[in-house]
């Protein structure tokens, strides 16, 4: 599918530049709902539920969709911050039409995006997409006022989410004994995520809770471990927990300050899940650490890479009948606990491993040796294209070359900024970053 708005994650962008403007937002409010309302059989009147994050710029477009979905004649019901996993929950639970989440996931506070959830709970297929880019090229023509949508708030979303998060651990064990930091990226789970870890025992330290607007993932969060870590060794805690903006990502922090990204968690996951049944086979990404690879080969668990963005693990699952996948990145999929990445069940699952095992992180990751990776990101122009240029294909062929088959290179567009990221995965990290370099010096020649 050839995409103008619609990138990997959904619609985003700088607030105040195309698409994210409050005449285009409503514009796709409104496109969204006249597809909803062509789908929707005689028996029902469509209903959506809009979730946000914490950034300032939520509110002006959270008015702009509430428009476009009634104009269409679509009822809104308004869930406020909420993580991006909570509105993919509810919007299934609630047997609704749809769900929308006003976020720019782990980005600034001076971007946003929109990103849409189908009736099942799963991102959006592309042929949907592909519809809702179709109609945004048709004029707004309002619905008569007495088909209209109707918006009203959802009081106790909160609640409901907490008790389902509840709901994918274990009820033979609790979190009793375990002090946690919760970081919380000043994002979505604020008022959510402490309460869901002290509710099952924990003593929970949270941190990044008090969002202002604009310190979204600011210096904190997924993105920015290192603040969890100092957090965890100045408490003295057993664990820390950070989340990004809208919580669908987990990166996690051992006693002594060491932060474990998503492809050692998922490892845990596929080892705990091992040591009861069977794991036919796991799912990584194109940037998936070799090593994960190879351990997943000798535990005879079956591997395939997608290309990055959860949406497509969550494709090849969903082809391949697998239940467990997910990115270095920190988002993590475990089709028997949700439809999508939630950083908070992820978390639980993670800690019912080590409760089962009395292991803690670094036992449990002991024999998983990581091959040094080394990511350099390129700012570009919009539209750049590194497959049409000779001297970075010629670079990368002489890396790889070099490589003889050791290590892995990767060379790939951001879907979600005007980047460029070049990936060498080799044994020898120095080796890895002066590969990298080189790579990414033919770009900005």
């Amino acid at each position: 599918m050839s995409r103008k708005y619609f990138g990997t994650d959904g619609v985003r962008g700088r607030v105040g530049e195309l698409p994210i403007t409050p005449d285009l937002v409503m514009k796709l409010g409104y496109a969204a709902g006249k597809v909803l309302t062509q789908s929707e059989t005689a028996s029902g009147r469509p209903a959506v539920l809009i979730g946000k994050d914490t950034r300032i710029s939520g509110y002006m477009l959270e008015a702009a969709l509430e428009a476009g979905f009634a104009a269409a004649g679509v009822d809104v019901m308004l869930a406020g911050p909420m993580p991006t996993p909570a509105i993919a929950y509810l919007t299934r639970a609630l047997r609704l039409s749809a769900g929308v989440v006003i976020s720019a996931s782990h980005n600034p506070y001076q971007d946003n995006g929109i990103k849409f959830f189908s009736a099942s709970g799963n991102k959006l297929p592309d042929a949907v997409e592909a519809a809702i880019e179709a109609q945004l090229e048709e004029p707004i023509v309002c619905v008569g006022s007495e088909h209209l949508g109707r918006a009203r708030r959802l009081n106790d979303a909160e609640g409901r989410y907490i008790e389902f998060c509840k709901s994918t651990f274990p009820n033979e064990l609790d979190l009793r004994g375990l002090k946690i930091v919760v970081d919380c990226a000043h994002g979505a789970a604020y008022h959510i995520a402490p309460n869901v870890f002290h509710e099952l025992g924990a003593e929970v330290v949270a941190m990044g809770d008090k969002p202002n607007g604009f310190n979204i993932n600011d210096g904190v969060g997924a993105t920015a471990p290192a603040a969890l870590a100092a957090a965890v060794k100045e408490h003295n805690a057993d664990l820390g927990i950070a989340l990004d903006g809208d919580a669908d990502r987990l990166i996690m922090v051992d006693a002594t300050g060491r932060v474990y990204n998503g492809d050692e968690l998922l490892y845990v996951m596929v080892k705990d899940r091992m040591a009861s049944a069977p794991v036919q086979g796991a799912v990584g990404t194109l940037m998936t650490n070799m090593a994960l690879e190879v351990a997943f080969r000798e535990m005879g668990v079956g591997f395939a890479r997608a290309k990055v963005g959860d949406r497509y693990v969550l494709e090849v699952l969903q082809e391949r009948g697998w239940l467990v996948g997910g990115e270095g990145s920190g988002h993590l999929l475990f089709l028997d606990k949700h439809t999508t990445g939630d950083g908070i069940v992820s978390a639980l699952q993670i800690l019912s491993a080590l409760k089962r095992s009395g292991k803690t992180l670094a036992d449990a990751t002991a024999d998983l040796t990581l091959f040094p990776q080394s990511l350099v990101n390129v700012r570009v122009t919009p539209g750049f294209d590194w497959q049409k240029n000779s001297a970075v294909i010629a670079e990368k062929e002489s890396v790889e070359s070099e490589l003889r088959g050791d290590g892995r290179v990767l060379i790939r567009a951001s879907g979600t900024e005007p980047l460029i990221r070049v990936m060498v995965e080799a044994r020898d990290a120095e080796v890895a970053g002066r590969m990298a370099r080189r790579i990414a010096d033919k770009i900005t020649a």
